[in-house]
């Protein structure tokens, strides 16, 4: 299992079209990714999950990724998050 803490930086946050890049890029992984916010922790291939957990500008979530690929599904993750969703 690995893990990071990254803050969402693109002033929309994650709203649903940033879902629909996220559940585009971890349905290519066969590792079990999860979000964390506080107390709350969703599948990231969910796209309803992800929307629901009100990922604001500013805000920190929790990436874990859990299997085979998770260190190159967290990298991936990560990118795609620090490129602001490509929308800045």
């Amino acid at each position: 299992m690995v893990e990071k803490v990254i803050t969402i930086a693109n002033r929309a946050g994650v709203h649903a079209r940033p879902s629909a890049l996220i559940v585009q890029t971890t349905k290519n992984f066969k590792s079990n990714i999860y979000f964390e916010k506080n107390s709350d922790r969703i599948n990231a291939k969910s796209i309803m999950g992800i929307i629901t957990l009100g990922a604001s500008y500013g805000t920190r979530i929790n990436i874990i990724a859990e299997g085979e690929d998770e260190e190159l599904a967290l990298d991936t993750l990560v990118k795609l998050f620090e490129s602001k969703f490509e929308e800045e």
